[in-house]
């Protein structure tokens, strides 16, 4: 296992603090779990932009039909 040093404003070690606390866990457990998520979901967003952008150079784009079908699930109809 790795060890480095974090600097951080003092607001935001006062909060991680109270969270440790809160959670019955040390300031290092908390926030090597907060790195840990942070990596996971920047990797999958990468993953997903990546798989996107190779779709798109391949030419894989919705038609109006499916962009239609897509945006009628999120959009009420004015009325």
């Amino acid at each position: 296992m790795t060890a480095f040093t974090v600097r951080l404003p003092d607001e935001t070690t006062d909060r991680l603090d109270q969270l440790a606390e809160k959670l019955d866990r040390s300031r290092s457990y908390v926030a090597a779990q907060a790195i840990e998520d942070f990596v996971a979901r920047q990797e999958w967003q990468i993953a997903e932009m990546e798989a996107g952008l190779a779709e798109a150079e391949r030419g894989e784009f919705a038609n109006e039909q499916e962009l239609a079908a897509v945006l009628a699930k999120y959009i009420k109809p004015a009325g």
